[in-house]
């Protein structure tokens, strides 16, 4: 399996693609602001051919870019329906704060051919099959999308493309319209505790860690997993 990633321009959004091998179809993960150049040198590099675009959530910072991607080659773009509405207006989604930033300053389109996003289905595209679990908190739509790792870079048992539910040593910011703390946590347990330790987790922002790192070193994961600590204050990293 190939998987290529590198942070978009605002936020360091973390932007993935994914194919079984070089010369195939692939997915695109998380498309944010500023990544068409260099999604465009990592699909030459690799000669891929995007089939679907997949989101996380619906935060613009994940989502920027997901018209013009799939709009150049007529390819679907995949997200939960809690977060549906976020693909046609953003804004709802963001502080008074981010809004007055973003405001007027980036245009945004609408993918045209947008699926819904179940938890618990197996996706087959591109030759790869993407298991999808709802992990609200973050977003109410929040996902996360798990692979087979044999074969990848880490020769894991599986991959976890986490979105803004998990980081290296934190969690997603849940004070933004639609987030939830108490959602959250349910999430950390029922979702992302249960993973095997030798998961690969690729988050949204920041380095690559796994499941077995972060169960005990990830005050929120050792917080929901009663195994001693305190959980910190809300977290604020993410759009």
């Amino acid at each position: 399996m190939l998987v290529a990633g590198f942070p978009a321009d605002a936020f360091g959004t973390n932007c993935y693609v994914v194919a079984t091998a070089p010369g195939e179809q692939c997915v695109v993960v998380d498309p944010g602001i500023g990544v068409l150049d260099r999604l465009d040198a990592v699909l030459a590099e690799h000669r891929l051919h995007p089939a679907a675009v997949l989101l996380t959530h619906g935060h613009l910072d994940h989502t920027f870019s997901v018209a013009p991607v799939c709009g150049a080659r007529g390819i679907p773009a995949y997200v939960h329906p809690e977060d549906r509405e976020l693909l046609a207006d953003p804004t709802k989604a963001l502080s008074m704060d981010l809004t007055a930033l973003f405001g007027g300053r980036l245009p945004y389109t609408e993918p045209d051919d947008v699926a819904e996003l179940t938890d618990g289905a197996t996706l087959a595209l591109a030759g790869l099959e993407v298991t999808v679990d709802h992990a609200p908190g973050h977003t109410g739509g929040s996902v996360l999308f798990r692979l087979p790792g044999a074969g990848s870079p880490w020769e894991a048992e599986q991959v976890c493309l986490s979105g803004d539910v998990l980081f290296a040593g934190s969690i997603g910011r849940t004070d933004l319209p639609g987030g939830s703390m108490s959602r959250m946590l349910d999430s950390l347990r029922e979702k992302v505790l249960p993973l095997a330790d030798d998961t690969v987790v690729l988050p949204g922002h920041g380095p690559a860690t796994t499941i077995g790192r972060e169960r005990v070193r990830n005050p929120y994961l050792v917080d929901v997993a009663g195994s001693g600590g305190a959980r910190p204050a809300t977290p604020t990293r993410g759009l």
